[in-house]
């Protein structure tokens, strides 16, 4: 295990350093785009359980859980796990020698939601895009931790910063790597992260900073999902043209008007490149419930590594929608090796296995050796 030095704590030193490789300039001035998920990795990124208060139903469980993922993940490719320097110690011990650790301040757990968004340009050059972050329209306190992570994480990897000028968090976004995005009305127009900001002006952001040419609106998330929707628990890409939903078979629950909504939504709609777009359906977990609010439990919310898939699934009344989900995925990527892990201690902090990973796209061969950590 390699465990990294810390950076200097202050965050006037670490917005300094990351100005220092900020471009004027934006990632589509510059060629650079995000690439699908499914594309080949350099790396995973993880975030450790910050405090206890954050998980007053199971720190350690999550712990367990979130070391039991980075510990798959790296029977696939790198993982790096950042965690608060007095954390270092607990997380290097129930991680494994095979998960590298970096001491790294931060207020929270989500490393999709505040972690940057790594971009790629025509020569295979890695750079990343730091989205301002508000805690999910500052649901949370504090978050100003959260918010520095982005640009220190880049600093330390001394590659290229892009400081987008919106409020966004990586799970409210799915990308076809062919110039289409998928996201959702509840998140992204919602007041409580850009209320100066249309949905015009969203869009141009989105295509200045991903490279990308359209955009997909569906409106809703799942009943319970404190992101105000995030669309990586109801659909993704999983291949151009190619979207995974996640279905709700029940007329009665909250979830069918507002999947069948979005399922209509992507079934009228086309690709960057004018194609129709090809729906397949996970079937819906039971409902399951904390202290009387529904937890967002979803399929969707899955991981692509480098040849594999972490799945999440939720045991006891979920067994036969578990069982279906992988099937569905080995159908789908029979190359792949798809490794189901128990999300029931994750989900109970609002998220799953794809909240808490961000993959850092491959690059050249020889980039893709220099910052192996190996």
């Amino acid at each position: 295990m390699y465990c990294f030095q810390a950076q200097a704590p202050l965050a006037m030193k670490l917005k300094a350093a990351a100005k220092e490789r900020c471009f004027a300039m934006t990632p589509q001035e510059l060629n650079y785009r995000m690439p699908p998920e499914w594309g080949a990795h350099a790396r995973t990124f993880m975030g450790w359980p910050a405090s206890e208060e954050q998980w007053p139903d199971g720190y350690q469980d999550a712990c367990r859980a979130y070391a039991e993922v980075a510990r798959a993940i790296a029977g696939f490719e790198p993982v790096t796990m950042i965690a608060r320097p007095e954390l270092v110690e607990e997380a290097a011990l129930l991680c494994g020698p095979a998960v590298d650790i970096l001491p790294m301040e931060h207020d929270d757990a989500w490393l999709r939601d505040n972690g940057p968004t790594f971009v790629v340009n025509q020569k295979g050059q890695v750079a990343g895009v730091n989205w301002k972050f508000n805690a999910w329209g500052e649901k949370f306190s504090p978050w100003e931790g959260d918010n520095l992570v982005a640009p220190r994480l880049l600093s330390h990897l001394k590659l290229p910063c892009f400081d987008a000028p919106i409020v966004l968090e990586g799970g409210s976004i799915h990308v076809d790597g062919e110039g289409t995005l998928i996201t959702t009305e509840q998140c992204l127009l919602n007041k409580n992260r850009n209320p100066r900001l249309g949905r015009k002006e969203i869009e141009n952001v989105l295509k200045q900073y991903l490279g990308i040419k359209k955009i997909i609106w569906l409106k809703q998330g799942l009943e319970g999902d404190e992101t105000d929707g995030h669309v990586d628990n109801v659909a993704c890409f999983v291949k151009p043209g190619l979207v995974l939903v996640q279905n709700c078979p029940d007329p009665a629950d909250p979830n069918y008007d507002i999947m069948e909504e979005n399922i209509a939504i992507l079934q009228e709609s086309t690709d960057a490149r004018g194609r129709k777009l090809e729906i397949m359906e996970f079937q819906q977990p039971n409902p399951v419930y904390m202290d009387g609010t529904r937890l967002p439990l979803s399929y969707v919310n899955f991981y692509f590594v480098n040849g594999g898939i972490i799945l999440p699934c939720f045991g006891e009344c979920c067994c036969a929608t578990d069982e279906f989900a992988a099937a569905l995925l080995r159908d789908i990527f029979p190359d792949r090796k798809v490794a189901p892990i128990y999300g029931m201690p994750i989900i109970k902090g609002g998220g799953n296995v794809h909240c808490i990973t961000q993959q850092m796209p491959a690059r050249m061969l020889e980039e893709t050796r220099r910052y192996s950590y190996a």
